[in-house]
């Protein structure tokens, strides 16, 4: 499995990558495996301030639905909208073109308190 490591990463499976004041978020690859061939993207928290934690959305596979968790505060600037129209590219592409949303982090310092490549991958090992 492929873990950047030059990503962050949460025990709830997300990945986060820090530029600025504005994170990427998405799954990690180790999840989308777990979850199979994914359906449907439902990310509704556009402008919303949120905590760390707190529920950003839902990726629906063929056989289940998830919960994605936000790996720290901050306010949802950005939602990937391709996914709306292929969301089957967090299957090849989680860390790329899979991207769900972009945050603006209420601290970055907290990034640097999550995982990480080798931490997250003795987790799902």
């Amino acid at each position: 499995m492929n873990f950047p490591q030059h990503l962050k990463y949460t025990k709830d499976h997300e990945w986060i990558q820090l530029e600025g004041h504005i994170a990427t978020v998405g799954i990690t690859d180790f999840a989308q495996r777990e979850l199979g061939d994914i359906v449907y993207v439902d990310i509704d928290s556009i402008d919303k301030q949120l905590d760390a934690e707190a529920v950003f959305g839902t990726v629906e596979a063929v056989k289940t639905v998830s919960d994605l968790f936000l790996p720290v505060a901050g306010k949802v600037v950005e939602v990937n909208s391709g996914l709306n129209d292929n969301p089957a590219v967090i299957n090849t592409d989680p860390y790329g073109q899979g991207w769900m949303i972009k945050l603006e982090v209420s601290n970055p310092a907290d990034v640097e308190a999550l995982m990480n490549a080798e931490a997250y991958s003795g987790l799902v090992s």
